[in-house]
């Protein structure tokens, strides 16, 4: 185990650079238009959405960013619910219909997607949408402001076919993905992503300096959006520096039904588990509550230490340790502020992108003990989230 004082510098390194984007915002006029409702003239700043398919975190972030335009004032409160809509667009109906604002409404027929990241539907859909954004070439839609969730929503609408101020959410790595030019330039006027630099290396560093693992297993599509959801070049940079070895398994997240997704990803969980000594779980359409307790069976039984990339909803059901995301509700107000700046007048291309989320850690003490795993005081000093059991 690393000293306490190796484990919090890096600590120290990841609240310092959460401060960084709270002071960029100081930097220009764009960062500092007011976030206070504005009525649109006319109407209501209508909102559109545009997901790549059907996984669990983008419900998440969304209703946190709706959480965040409730603590601006620019929707009445409003009780989300609680679970995820099971049905495509499910939420997004329930949304439309029960939302109460004075400035923005969010369109029913506007919730688009490439069925469940079906590349044959996506150029279609894509095409439907910036029609609609460009109202038939006429040059301005019926949607002031489109959400994209994910890596190809927000690929697909980067781009000068239309002018539609667009804000990217739940990326692995917007600009390894081509979305944005680069953590500081979106490359678009009408065009914003969260950038989060070096997110997945300091996870990764982190988990290693606990640990010290010598093979670190993974999961995921070996194809380029594969890569980019799980943060592979993050991974291999990291793993080049330090002097560990990767451990591949390969499950397909596109153009497969949700079953075999998640009948892939378990198996490829199984295979690591006699290989790897300890485990990173990637972001993959196939891992999720369903499939999850069925991947970490063959950890625990291992007793191989694993570190959950997506956070602390992981850790609550299996996993070891991650860093606790605090509900979202961080990355929903960064969200919430960027819309309500757009819609006073700030260009998203202007708007700072770069974004941290704090440095808090997540640990599972169940299956700590089930894997044999004593976490030192140091540990138990530096976590934010700690859980007595294994969720079911």
């Amino acid at each position: 185990m690393k000293s306490m004082k190796k484990l919090l510098g890096l600590l120290l390194a990841c609240c310092t650079l959460l401060i960084a984007p709270a002071a960029a915002a100081q930097g220009t006029d764009a960062d500092l238009t007011s976030t206070a409702p504005r009525h649109k003239a006319g109407g209501k700043w209508r909102i559109g959405y545009y997901e790549g398919g059907q996984y669990p975190d983008y419900e998440i972030i969304l209703k946190a960013t709706l959480r965040g335009l409730v603590a601006l004032g620019w929707m009445e409160p409003l009780e989300l619910p609680s679970d995820n809509n099971p049905e495509p667009g499910g939420f997004w109906a329930w949304l439309a219909k029960n939302a109460r604002s004075d400035y923005v409404e969010f369109v029913p027929d506007a919730w688009y997607a490439a069925g469940n990241f079906d590349r044959d539907l996506r150029p279609q859909v894509r095409e439907r949408l910036i029609r609609r954004l460009t109202g038939d070439g006429r040059g301005k839609g019926d949607i002031d402001l489109v959400i994209a969730m994910g890596t190809w929503a927000g690929q697909d609408l980067a781009n000068d076919g239309h002018a539609v101020p667009v804000i990217v959410a739940s990326t692995s790595d917007p600009v390894g993905a081509g979305i944005v030019k680069s953590a500081k330039d979106s490359g678009f006027d009408h065009l914003h992503a969260k950038v989060e630099p070096d997110r997945y290396a300091r996870q990764i560093e982190l988990f290693h300096d606990i640990i010290g693992f010598g093979k670190l297993g993974v999961v995921y599509e070996d194809s380029p959006e594969g890569r980019t959801f799980a943060a592979v070049e993050a991974i291999e940079r990291t793993a080049a520096a330090r002097g560990f070895e990767v451990v591949r398994c390969f499950a397909p997240f596109n153009d497969v039904p949700q079953e075999e997704s998640e009948r892939r990803v378990v198996a490829c969980y199984e295979e690591i588990a006699a290989k790897a000594d300890a485990v990173y779980l990637t972001v993959h359409r196939g891992l999720n509550a369903n499939s999850l307790p069925q991947a970490t069976a063959p950890l625990i039984a291992a007793e191989l230490p694993s570190f959950s990339m997506l956070g602390e909803t992981e850790v609550k059901r299996g996993v070891l340790m991650s860093v606790a995301q605090g509900n979202y509700v961080y990355v929903g107000h960064f969200h919430a502020e960027t819309i309500a700046r757009i819609f006073n007048g700030a260009r998203p291309r202007a708007l700072t992108q770069e974004w941290l989320a704090p440095a808090k850690i997540a640990l599972n003490l169940k299956v700590a003990e089930r894997i044999g795993y004593n976490p030192p005081v140091d540990i138990l000093l530096a976590c934010d989230e700690i859980y007595q059991a294994i969720e079911q």
